[in-house]
């Protein structure tokens, strides 16, 4: 295939990075442990009409480029036709070279459609539109096919406290898909406090499922989330998330705290300094909850979001109008976690920065907080969102490598609506048999397959099978040595 792009060597630059890769890693089942898909998709077993459904639909990284390369929205978001939104993309792919979204648009057309003998541009995409098309109409290329294909064990969405969770007790009683699917707790509704009139509509949901009339008393409030972080425990979630901008450490007292909240259930002015206390307050709740029932606790930090007013309030959020910010982090976060260490309530805690300039930082200050109670308790995420690239991901890596123990790291994770981003686990695991593998051939490791391999295949699933202590499927072991691998 004199066009191949997506070889058995991509992004595998040494021959000791091609065996970590291919005897170690590549045949690795997946934790996702961290990732937005839809549960009513996964209940539905959604068939996807055509490739732009599956593709384009949700998937702001290729907005952002669309929009770059002077593509009106009406082939964006907007109510042009599929066939006709998919040309576009399909014009602006040659225009994304240097950018992962070259990588990673080849990648899924190779690994979940076959197609690999020719790049996509806009001459190529009637009849990749045709091919693709076609398969999409087979049982073999429904959501859950395609989450059984790439050997995923486990997934966890993303879930509301106030979610009631029907589908993933749907999925759970379905005997006939063996793939774990459970929620994680995601409060950022109770810190949320830009829209009153939004705060205070989320409040009543919570009131509603929680069957507690919270009004405007905060201990009603914090009983309520706890009733529903019981609830989500007994549903088989084991973790939870949250995305901040900075990490809320300020000095409260409960008494502040209090008015704070009543005066935010009776639409009366709030000062931004009542705000940090408020949210410093609830943050440490929260966290404390996640230590009593021994979850994993995920913080993304460092978004400045919908920062375009005009197409935010045209399009609503997580439609590519977010940015890295620029927050000062290093002392609120070191004293939030001190705070949770002297309470002895420091949960197992995964932190995730945006803004690369906190590489070195993070690692360093989770370093002071490992307590050798759990391998591994204090987390530097994987590189994300702007970071999830080649080379966002060997600095996180060598970042890690540098500050703490890289062998205890948990790995990679989708966070992605699109089913197709399974393919994300691969380029992670290139990428990090590559950075191993050139320093194999370098002399600054041991030429010892079986010694770097065992760390490979603890990264790609071994420590997040030991870390997050899932529970076991009511089926017991899984047998997947039958399942269907997308190679």
């Amino acid at each position: 295939m004199p066009n191949a792009f997506i070889t058995n060597e991509f992004l595998l630059s040494c021959p000791p990075a091609v065996e970590l890769y291919h005897r170690f890693a590549k045949d690795m089942p997946i934790i996702d442990y961290h990732c937005h898909l839809p549960p009513q998709e996964i209940v539905e077993d959604r068939r996807f009409e055509n490739l732009t459904r599956i593709w384009l639909g949700g998937d702001h990284y290729k907005w952002r480029l669309m929009r770059a390369a002077g593509v009106p929205e009406r082939w964006i978001t907007g109510d042009a036709p599929d066939r006709e939104k998919f040309q576009k993309w399909a014009e602006t792919v040659p225009q994304t070279l240097g950018n992962a979204m070259y990588h990673w648009t080849h990648l899924e057309l190779a690994r979940v459609f076959g197609v690999s003998d020719r790049l996509l541009d806009p001459q190529t995409a009637e009849g990749i539109w045709q091919e693709c098309n076609a398969k999409l109409a087979e049982p073999e290329y429904s959501s859950r096919s395609i989450i059984r294909r790439f050997n995923v064990r486990l997934l966890c969405t993303t879930d509301d406290p106030v979610d009631g969770l029907e589908e993933h007790a749907r999925i759970a009683s379905d005997k006939g898909f063996s793939v774990q699917v459970l929620p994680a707790f995601r409060p950022d509704q109770a810190l949320a406090l830009k829209s009153p009139a939004d705060f205070n509509a989320w409040v009543e949901k919570l009131a509603v499922v929680s069957n507690l009339d919270i009004q405007d008393n905060y201990t009603h409030l914090l009983e309520a989330l706890r009733r529903r972080h019981d609830f989500f425990h007994q549903r088989g979630c084991r973790l939870s998330d949250q995305g901040i901008e900075t990490f809320w450490a300020e000095e409260y007292t409960e008494t502040e705290v209090r008015e704070v909240f009543r005066r935010l259930r009776q639409g009366k002015t709030v000062s931004p300094e009542e705000i940090v206390k408020y949210r410093s307050a609830v943050l440490f709740e929260l966290a404390v909850m996640n230590h009593e029932k021994g979850w994993a606790q995920q913080y993304h930090y460092g978004v400045l979001r919908n920062v375009n007013r005009r197409g935010s309030q045209a399009l609503g959020p997580d439609t590519g109008y977010d940015c890295i910010g620029d927050f000062t982090v290093a002392r609120s976060m070191a004293r939030f976690l001190d705070r949770l260490d002297r309470a002895g309530k420091l949960a197992k805690t995964i932190v995730y920065n945006i803004n690369p300039r906190d590489n070195d930082m993070v690692p360093t200050i989770l370093g002071c907080f490992q307590d050798g109670s759990v391998p591994g308790k204090m987390q530097f995420g994987s590189g994300w969102w702007f970071l999830d690239q080649k080379d966002g991901m060997q600095r996180q890596l060598r970042s890690l490598a540098n500050h703490g123990l890289l062998g205890r790291f948990v790995g990679m994770l989708t966070d992605s609506r699109s089913f197709l981003s399974y393919t994300r686990h691969e380029y992670f695991r290139r990428v990090l048999c590559n950075l191993l593998g050139q320093e194999m051939q370098a002399g600054l490791l041991p030429n010892d397959f079986e010694l770097v391999g065992g760390l490979v295949r603890d990264i790609c699933y071994n420590n997040a099978e030991r870390y997050f202590a899932f529970p076991q499927s009511p089926a017991g072991e899984r047998d997947f040595s039958t399942a269907a691998k997308i190679r």
